[in-house]
């Protein structure tokens, strides 16, 4: 059994409250979650407006199978004009 981990802090521009960020930050696990199947939760800087801390966990009997759909669901975040990834930590054992 192979776990892969990605932790992502983005820059939400946009946001002007905590409520702004929340609506934002609600859609995008939401939608993370349907779309790649992972685990998903802001885990950091839940009460500062424009940045937040996502964390994003896959179990796969495949490593190449872990580390393939954390690098797509990196790439659609990078494209996403919402937010700006600030930074990334992936691990995979």
């Amino acid at each position: 059994m192979h776990i892969g981990t990605l932790v992502v802090t983005v820059i939400l521009h946009q946001a002007d409250s905590l409520k702004d960020k929340r609506q934002v930050i609600k859609s995008l696990v939401e939608t993370t979650r349907r779309k790649f199947n992972v685990s998903i939760a802001e885990i950091d800087d839940l009460d500062t407006w424009r940045r937040a801390t996502i964390g994003i966990a896959i179990v796969s009997n495949d490593s190449q199978h872990c580390n393939r759909a954390l690098d797509q669901l990196l790439n659609s975040w990078e494209t996403n004009p919402h937010f700006e990834v600030a930074s990334v930590e992936m691990e995979i054992d």
